[in-house]
């Protein structure tokens, strides 16, 4: 299938996703939002797993613990999602928490992301040389632009007059953000990644790569077809061209084709537009979400500060190779996954805990292991500078943060007083614009090791991201999982290794796989 499977959860369901790797590449698949509560084992990026071989199957079996809303999984390696392999992900309410609309008629998934003509082992086989084409198409749901020449087939949403639709859009692309509209309809934005928020009216909604949004559609226009159009920002790519991406919102009984010019969408290259949307988006502080407690419970007007990162991200060459990096650190995957290393080793031997600076770029530029440390429950300011000419976006696992500043040019302590504590939306994907900053609070409660990244895909393959470890100093294996049954060895762990056996507590099951041993398995 491609879009891949729907994965239709409620709050709080146990999710078992069986992966049989048919490819010649090993892969891995990692769920975009999900949180993966206490147990980053089930976070299928590089430094929390080894890969599911070529001919081998894998089961993930993860909670979406304490959630709602739109999500997307996707390969996370080998620049597989350049091909591919990406799928929704709907977490609804449970039936006892209301949802602030009324319930639409249906909903909608609409994965939209650019395209590569070429295989993507022949782009990945020239990001090095700096030599990369752009994507030639944008795709919604997997299908190219309606009335183009070179698709055999157009995406069409049908609806019925008076009714009203729900919305799952999703960016599942590489590199371009677009804008996003339906000819003659309005868009009421009313969740992203997780959040509900306040709730308002839009001709048009840019959508960054790696995030997603929910917006309601009223078919209140004449039974006839529109255009709904996704196109590139900061290109100059016209209505005729295939990064245009242009399917149907068809009524029921309509005979008239969608007709005439295609919506017009705010320029391009007008930034500020953009700013100014992103800037409006605000947090519901009124209505519950995953649970029955209002959302607003949860404020960041008056917490304390811990630490704060600066991640300037740029380009750079590395023995005569391109490469991306993080405050002048291209990351450098190890061939152990970081959480192997922290549970048999204490790490020894795979990576050195703050080796490098989080919050100023160090003087040379290396090629290195970047893992950070952040407090457990320690309020953490993570400000992400773009010295790039691309939008960028950049997305945390395992946690939603609190989106509290944008602004241009360098970062200061002084712009900390244009930040919005009152109703700052909570998410987990962030756009960076060109020449400018981000600014998000964090709340690190859920102990493990998590990937800090660009979701523009060259940038991360090419080392523009980085691992974030919470640890937990409490003993209590609740306070953060085992490692799975099933749990994959590569890396410096090809046997069986199994650690030292624990002493069960009286009455206390054994364990089916490993003895946990928080003391040795813990910095």
């Amino acid at each position: 299938m491609f879009p891949g499977p729907l994965i239709n959860a409620t709050t709080n369901d146990n999710i078992h996703v069986n992966v049989f790797n048919d490819l010649d590449d090993p892969l891995l698949f990692t769920w975009n939002g999900i949180q993966q509560r206490l147990d980053s084992w089930q976070d299928g990026v590089s430094g929390t797993k080894c890969p599911i071989q070529p001919g081998k199957n894998w089961t993930y079996d993860f909670q979406a613990k304490d959630q709602i809303g739109t999500f997307f999984y996707f390969p996370s390696i080998n620049f597989l999602k350049a091909s591919g392999g990406f799928g929704p992900i709907r977490v609804n309410n449970r039936p006892l928490i209301s949802v602030p609309f009324p319930k639409p008629k249906a909903e909608f998934d609409l994965l939209i992301g650019d395209w590569y003509i070429s295989s993507y082992k022949d782009i990945r086989s020239r990001l090095n040389a700096a030599d990369v084409p752009s994507p030639d198409w944008m795709l919604i749901n997997g299908k190219g632009p309606y009335m183009s020449n070179l698709c055999q087939s157009y995406e069409t949403f049908n609806v019925t007059q008076g009714k009203t639709y729900l919305l799952r859009i999703s960016n599942v692309g590489t590199a371009w953000s677009f804008n996003f509209r339906i000819q003659n309809h309005q868009l009421v934005l009313v969740e992203t990644e997780g959040s509900y928020v306040n709730q308002i009216e839009l001709e048009s909604l840019d959508v960054h790569v790696g995030q997603s949004y929910s917006v309601l559609v009223t078919a209140n226009q004449n039974a006839v077809d529109y255009y709904i159009v996704a196109s590139p920002k900061l290109s100059n790519a016209t209505n005729n061209n295939t990064l245009v991406g242009v399917v149907v919102l068809h009524y029921d009984n309509s005979t008239t084709p969608a007709n005439g010019s295609l919506p017009s969408g705010p320029d391009p290259f007008d930034l500020q537009f953009s700013i100014n949307q992103a800037k409006s988006i605000r947090w519901n502080l009124t209505t519950g979400a995953a649970r029955p407690n209002p959302q607003g419970m949860f404020h960041v007007t008056n917490v304390t500060i811990i630490e704060t990162f600066i991640l300037n991200a740029s380009t750079t060459t590395i023995d005569g190779l391109s490469r991306y990096s993080v405050n002048n650190v291209s990351y450098l995957i190890p061939d152990t996954p970081l959480k192997l290393a922290d549970f048999f080793s204490n790490r020894t031997g795979v990576y050195e805990l703050d080796a490098f600076s989080k919050n100023t770029s160090n003087a040379n530029v290396v090629h290195g292991v970047f893992i950070a440390s952040a407090l457990h429950k320690g309020w953490t300011e993570i400000v992400l500078e773009n010295n790039l000419d691309i939008i960028d976006t950049w997305h945390l696992d395992g946690y939603s943060f609190f989106v509290v500043g944008m602004g241009e040019g360098d970062w200061n302590p002084e712009s900390r007083s244009s930040y919005n504590l009152y109703d700052p939306v909570a998410r987990s994907t962030v756009q960076v614009y060109p020449g400018g900053w981000s600014s998000v609070y964090v709340y690190p409660d859920n102990p493990g090791m998590w990937n800090l990244r660009s979701q523009n895909l060259q940038s991360w393959y090419l080392g523009e991201d980085l691992y974030v470890r919470v640890y937990d100093a409490d003993p209590n294996p609740t306070k953060e999982k085992p490692p799975p049954q099933n749990l994959l060895l590569c890396g410096k762990y090809q046997q069986p290794t199994l650690p030292p056996s624990v002493s069960p507590a009286p009455n206390a099951p054994s364990s089916d796989a490993y003895a946990y041993n928080p003391h040795r398995t813990r910095y």
